[in-house]
């Protein structure tokens, strides 16, 4: 059973930067997908980008596609989301999951196991 736990959110300013984490238990990041995902208020949760277990190939959501970055260090345990040119429209909280079909997948009901969430606020 996978565990997640998300952080690193917090209040910045439009235009600027920000780097999430989600630190997963031992060997997830060997055979489970990791999707970063989103809930605004009153707005559906949505995916936002996704790494694949295998080969790291990564999938990104069109509006986010040019200022986000997901990436893993299997050493630490850990997924990342970089996001830059952060716009109003990006605050919401972000939730990490393990999909076990550890491939390229944005669709919440493939994923098995997620964290608590952490909130990023973007604001002047």
């Amino acid at each position: 059973q996978a565990q997640l736990v998300e952080s690193g959110g917090g209040l910045v300013q439009p235009g600027g930067s920000l780097k999430i984490s989600c630190v997963v238990s031992k060997y997830t990041l060997d055979y489970y997908t990791i999707g970063w995902f989103r809930q605004a208020p009153g707005k559906e949760r949505e995916g936002v980008s996704c790494i694949e277990s295998r080969d790291g190939s990564t999938y990104y959501a069109d509006s986010v596609k040019g200022r986000f970055t997901i990436s893993r260090d299997k050493s630490k345990n850990t997924v990342y989301l970089q996001m830059n040119s952060l716009k109003p429209e990006d605050t919401a909280v972000y939730y990490c999951a393990a999909s076990v079909l550890g491939t390229i997948t944005i669709f919440q009901e493939h994923y098995n196991y997620w964290g608590q969430g952490t909130q990023v606020t973007v604001s002047s």
